[in-house]
């Protein structure tokens, strides 16, 4: 992916965009070595522990992104894309969060209440 798919915006910073509203059931499921788990259907990256001039996606900042987006998951059809940024999960600030931190916070909880800004969407 390329870099104009990602925000200039430095963290901790106001950005001019529209926060998107997002709710996402998790969905019974077995991981990698058979243990049931709820699944959301999506991966992340960035974060403020992360050097965002390796991301293969082209981010230019150290926020926390969606990366992959599962067909038919939990994510999809909720409506999460892939390159949204994740502003809150729950009411809780991904702006300034640690990778480990964005994914522990996600894999805990069974709903996932996102409020995300998607690049070019600054209106409705």
């Amino acid at each position: 992916m390329c870099a104009k798919m990602a925000f200039q915006h430095q963290a901790g910073t106001a950005m001019e965009c529209l926060s998107i509203p997002i709710t996402l059931h998790k969905e019974p499921g077995v991981d990698h070595e058979g243990a049931e788990v709820l699944k959301c259907g999506f991966k992340i990256g960035g974060g403020i522990d992360q050097d965002f001039r390796k991301s293969p996606q082209g981010y230019t900042d150290y926020g926390i992104y969606v990366t992959e987006v599962h067909d038919g998951s939990p994510a999809a059809k909720s409506g999460l894309r892939m390159h949204d940024k994740i502003l809150q999960c729950n009411g809780y600030d991904f702006t300034m969060v640690t990778h480990k931190k964005a994914v522990d916070y996600i894999r805990k909880h069974p709903v996932l209440n996102l409020l995300v800004a998607r690049k070019g969407v600054t209106s409705t």
